[in-house]
């Protein structure tokens, strides 16, 4: 809400405002059209949306047997990707170990919703 309404200021205060705090311009403009419409809040205001998550077992090594998956070496160790579908429809594969803040940035960016 403070970033909104610090870019409120006058002609070429969207850019400017973006771009010191590290975010798209796009971004801020959906997010002034969201606060103007009252549907951007925080706080107590802020609606919470809970999206479903399914979560799906790996697929089994061929010549594996035993209860405990193999121990990766480097020849063999893969980055784990966690696969989103998200509400647009829209299908998203990343690294599971993507920094949370990053993935929150992608997701508002692929399906600002």
């Amino acid at each position: 809400m403070r970033i909104v309404e610090e870019s409120f200021g006058g002609r070429g205060r969207v850019a400017e405002t973006a771009r010191r705090h590290d975010i798209g311009r796009t971004l801020l403009v959906r997010w002034r059209r969201q606060y103007r419409e009252g549907r951007l809040m925080t706080g107590s205001k802020a609606c919470l949306q809970f999206t479903p998550l399914a979560i799906a077992a790996p697929d089994e090594p061929e010549g594996h047997d035993g209860p405990f998956p193999p121990v990766p070496t480097p020849a063999t160790a893969q980055v784990q990707m966690a696969d989103i579908t998200l509400v647009n429809g829209r299908r998203l594969s990343v690294a599971a170990t993507i920094d949370p803040m990053v993935l929150a940035r992608l997701v508002q960016a692929l399906d600002p919703s």
